[in-house]
This record gives C-alpha cells, structure tokens and sequence, in this order.
C-alpha cells in the first residue's frame, strides 16, 4: 500500500510516533448568560455530588492538550466535528480591530505565530506531521454514527486527503464537496502572476461508518424558476405545479387484482394498472389523477426541492452582516448545510479551530450541543461576543487549562524534585526577563537594574498577601538605602482579583512602587523560547465607581489605563478617549470566588460602536456581595476588578 511518510512519523525504534496524549482538568473562568435560578440548581447539584448539567463550551487553548483532555469525557460521543485548520497564509491569525470609525490589522501574537511556527515552519513535512496527530485524536472522539468535514485549499487538500484516508479508512470517504466561494472573474493581478484567480475551496467529508447520520430534508435547494415552467406546466385549484405521467405497463403477465374498471376508463396495457384499485380510489380522491383524451393521468408533482450534490455553487462567502474581521471566517449558510445533513437536534458538534465562532453560532442557532476551541484569545472574545448576540443564546462556559497546563510543563523542563524544581523555573524565568539571581531573600528572587522582581509560581495567582510579604522584605532588604531600588516587578501567570488597585496601595504604604507583569504563555513553548519570543506586559489598571441606594447598585467605569507596550503606535494615535480603548465589559452582580458569571454585558458591535458605561441592578435581598467587573480591551485583554457591596 502506497504510505506517506514524514519526519517524526516513526521512532527511533520504527514504532509509529502517537500524538500527546496528556489529559488535563479544565478549568472554567466564565459562565455566560446564566440565570441566577439557573446558577444556584448547578451549585445545588455539584453539592450534591451529581452530574452537572450539560453547558456548550467554548474552550481557549492548543487543541494538542486540549483535544487529549476532551478524550476521557467524550471518546466516540461527538456527534459531527467541522474544523478549518491553518493554511500556509500569515492571515490565519490576524484580525481586523477597530478604534472608533478607525479600522486597523492585529497581527498574529507570539502564542499565535509560534503555533504557525510549529504548523508551516518546516514546510510541509511539520504540516503534514501536526495534521496527522489531530486527525487521529479527532478519530477517537467521533461516535460511530459520526461525520467529520475537513476545510482546505489547495495548498495541503491532496495530503490531507492521504491522511484522512489512513486515519478514518478509505471505505469511510464520502465526499469531495467542492465550494465555489467567490463568485466573478478573477482580478488582473492573478494575470499577471500567470495562474487562474483562485475561487474554490475543498471540503473533505469522512465517516466513522456506514450507519451515519445523513438528513436530505434540512438542505434540500428550491427548484428554479425555469425548471418549474418547463417540467411542471400545469397547476391544479389549489395553485400546485404538477405535470401528466401516464400510467406505464407494469410488466409482462395480467395481475388478476389490477385488471379492473375504473371511472369507465381501463387500463391503458393488457396487464392492468400499476397500482390496484384501493391505490388508484386514494389517488382519486387526494386530486392527483387527471381524466383526458381517454385516459387516466397521474399528476406528478415536484418533490420538496433537489438534493445538492458535491459542487456547491449556491452559497456565498460571509454575508456583510456577519462579517466580523477574519479574513478566513466563513458563511453561517455554509455550516447551517453541514450541520443540518449531518446531525440532529441534541446532538454534539465539535470545532477546534473556531475561529469568529462561526460552527458555535449556527449549532447554537440549531439547537446542537457544542463545543469549539481556539489557540487565539481575541478569538474567544470575538466568538462569545457573537454568540450573545443571538437571541435566547443558552448558556455556556468559557474554558482554559491554566496552570494545569503549566505544572505538566514545569515537570517535563525541569523534573520532579522540587527542591531544586523551584530554583530551575525561578530562575528560567528570571533569564527570560533579563534580570540577575538575588540569593538570600524568599520574597525576592532578581534584580534588574534599579528594580527587584519577584516570580510567582505555576500554581497560584498573585494574591494580596504575596504583595504583603514583598513589601515586608523589601523594606527588610532594601528600605535602609532605597535610592538603590526604584521599586519591585512582580511576575505572574494570572493575579487576583483588584491587584492593580489594592496591592499597589498596599505597596504604597509600604514605600514600594509595584509594577505587576504577566508571563506569557508562550514561555512553555521551547521554540518560542530558543527564538527570543518572550515579552512580558503590565497589567491595564481599571477604575469603577459604585452608587448603592436600597438595594439598588449604579456601576459605572469611570477609567482604563492600557499601559502602551503592547499597542500599535497607529492604534495609540487615534484613542482620543480613555472608553475606546474598551471592546466588551461585563458584571457578576453576586460573585462567589468560583467561576464570573456574566449577569450583564455591553459591547460594541462592527454595526454598532456605542458602549454603555454604566449598569443598575436591584437586588433581591439584603446582604453583602461582591460585584465583579470584567473589561476586554480592544487587543483581547482581560482586566477585573472586585467591589464589596452591603445592600440594606
């Protein structure tokens, strides 16, 4: 049997390499569109000990743990998966944002490029590879009844296809669809680079076997008109397109029970009728005989429409109205097809390459059961924002794998003792930083130049006593000559909640000046790591007012500082406004310190720019509460901020 082969295909042994196969927890970091009834029946059935209720899922990460972390809940339950991987074109990341009336292309982030890296950077051998361990974990979670489609261009459609035939089995392909997605002539620059204007993708369509899903009502196309005029010439009273079909021999031999008269007609051959009388008189009576020229007519109507078959001419690429700035974002027509013929109500359907959201906002539309995953962060933001905007959206999580992901991390690079575990990443991280080891301090761990850093670990977030016990040691270490340390650069995976507002005045009071900087997450990424990928960013500051009256609470954003390091001097140009620099807020009214359950939202839309600054809430008792405020910011960025409230 002809096999492609690739580097990295087999060991070193000539076993067959397998795909990372780390399941890890997820974990939730929002709910969205929760009611408060709703809420508490999840609590009450977690305390329980049951199974909680099934939430769609939008999930932020690398589909190769994510997909390994999906296997153990849902192996062969996934009912239809549709997935649009990379293809060789720097525009696979990008997006457009906009500031106001002003339009501007957000590059790919290094996360984003080191995933391009790691899918284009050795051509098609590394493609080809990464492709291969995704069809194969994508096998495992399909159920037997399963379908998968596989959207491509011509740069990798043939490989694909050999690869998908190794994976799901030559016997289980079904289609070649072919989807004419720009309609017209090519432009003249196609001329003058010699080829054709490309106007078709591919779409690969495989099975887990013949027993699968596959409704021919949901996308039936209407007939045309001309078809109708020249196939269908007669209409009946009620306004019904049909047309005469006689009654055709029904073979060789008179059958006793379709010999007979009817109506003083009989049958037009020897052998009698093509349907016995009980037939013929139900026929009669449903209208749809006709009696002319001494003879009986069927009145054969048009079927409900026609099948489409595997060239897809009739659907265009994204309408304007759900144009949302990808360029390789595609038509919600095109998946309403997909998901209608290969899935039903209930049913589950999987993308891990979502994108804009566009298989979750017509499965949701549909009433299927979803998830979809994206390594891009400005992705998640843009699906969910597009997925609130559906009327009666039900209501769904947001998922990352956070620090689980980290500890596998910090286990492979730096081994099991932990003694010397936190020495190894302490000072990894320190290197990446550009900052010298300081010896002798627990709170303290680097210096680089005028300032102190202190690196927090892959397990927590920086919390409010972590900054207590900086400042304690910094005045220890330092306080007596502070004219030698401008201040301290805390390093963290994630911070608590309202760092950047109470932890700097706790440093503040301290004498301190605090800077908190995020590690990204492409430090666990060797490659991103041996190319000089790492940059590490100031947390945005975010100021709320709160007006309580009874039980009433005003919230509104007074201020948001995006410190500028990771802005676009063009997009710094055109913020005249400290709000624009907001695409998306949100509010938990009753946070609980478990998940932010989005409670309210405003958000601007490409039709829509306007953002509310400001939100009331009447609560339903007296008590304390926390108000939980989230703000995207126009890159994908997430700031929070908590409030206390006593409502009386």
């Amino acid at each position: 049997m002809v096999e492609l082969t690739w580097d990295g295909k087999y060991d070193k042994d000539g076993k067959r390499a397998a795909p990372l196969r780390i399941a890890l927890p997820f974990q939730t970091v929002e709910t969205v569109n929760e009611s408060a009834q709703q809420r508490q029946r999840m609590l009450d059935i977690f305390a329980a000990g049951r199974d909680p209720e099934w939430r769609n899922r939008l999930i932020w990460g690398d589909k190769k743990y994510v997909l390994p972390s999906l296997l153990p809940e849902l192996a062969g339950k996934v009912d239809l998966i549709y997935i649009d991987p990379p293809f060789a074109t720097g525009a696979d990341f990008s997006y457009q944002a906009q500031v106001g009336d002003d339009e501007f292309i957000k590059e790919a982030n290094m996360i984003e490029e080191k995933a391009y890296r790691d899918t284009w950077g050795q051509g098609l051998n590394s493609y080809v590879s990464w492709f291969y361990e995704t069809a194969s974990l994508l096998y495992e979670l399909l159920s037997e009844e399963g379908s998968i489609y596989v959207h491509c261009d011509p740069t990798a459609s043939h490989y694909i296809k050999v690869i998908m035939d190794a994976v799901f089995g030559r016997e289980n392909f079904r289609n070649e669809v072919i989807w004419q997605r720009i309609k017209g002539a090519g432009k003249i620059t196609q001329h003058k680079k010699r080829t054709f204007g490309p106007a078709t993708d591919t779409i690969l369509f495989y099975t887990r076997s013949n027993n699968t899903t596959f409704n021919i009502d949901g996308v039936l196309m209407p007939y045309s008109e001309h078809y109708m005029k020249t196939h269908f010439k007669y209409r009946d009273s009620k306004g019904r397109y049909g047309r005469r079909s006689p009654f055709n021999s029904p073979g060789q031999g008179a059958r006793p029970n379709q010999c007979y008269e009817y109506k003083g007609f009989y049958p037009p051959h020897p052998s009698g009728w093509n349907v016995t009388l009980p037939t013929l008189e139900k026929m009669d009576a449903d209208g749809d005989l006709e009696f002319a020229d001494g003879r009986v007519y069927r009145k054969q109507r048009p079927r409900d429409g026609i099948m489409p078959n595997s060239l897809w001419l009739d659907i265009n690429a994204a309408a304007g109205k759900e144009r949302l700035g990808y360029p390789t974002q595609k038509s919600e027509d095109l998946l309403d097809r997909i998901i209608r013929v290969s899935s039903n109500e209930g049913d589950l359907v999987l993308d891990c390459f979502c994108g804009s959201g566009t298989t979750a906002a017509v499965a949701e539309k549909l009433n299927r059961r979803w998830i979809a995953c994206d390594l891009g962060r400005f992705a998640i933001h843009t699906a969910r924002k597009r997925l609130l905007g559906i009327e009666n959206v039900r209501p769904f999580v947001v998922q990352n794998l956070g620090k689980y992901e980290r500890q596998v991390w910090q286990k492979a690079e730096f081994g099991e003792n932990m003694g010397f575990v936190l020495r190894a990443y302490r000072q990894f991280i320190l290197d990446l930083y550009h900052a010298e080891t300081v010896e002798g301090c627990s709170w303290l761990h680097g210096v680089k130049g005028r300032r102190m850093v202190h690196v927090g670990s892959v397990d927590s977030p920086i919390a409010l006593g972590d900054v207590q016990q900086i400042a304690i040691e910094f005045k220890k270490t330092v306080g007596k000559n502070p004219s030698r340390v401008a201040g301290v650069d805390v390093l963290g995976w994630d911070f608590a909640l309202d760092m950047n507002e109470t932890a700097r005045q706790i440093a503040q009071d301290a004498g301190l000046q605090v800077r908190f900087m995020r590690i990204p997450r492409e430090v666990l990424e060797k490659k991103a790591v041996d190319q000089g990928d790492i940059q590490f960013f100031e947390l945005a500051a975010l100021s709320v007012e709160k007006d309580v009256k009874g039980r009433q609470i005003d919230i509104e954003l007074t201020d948001f500082m995006v410190p500028p390091d990771d802005v676009p001097d063009d997009v710094i140009k055109v913020v005249h406004h400290w709000s624009e620099w907001i695409d998306y807020w949100a509010v938990d009214f009753d946070y609980r310190a478990d998940a932010f359950h989005n409670q309210w939202q405003s958000y601007r839309t490409r039709k829509d720019r306007r953002l509310l600054l400001r939100v009331s809430h009447d609560y339903p008792q007296a008590g304390d509460y926390v108000v939980l405020v989230k703000v995207i910011d126009i890159l994908g960025n997430d700031t929070t901020k908590a409030i206390p409230v006593k409502v009386r």
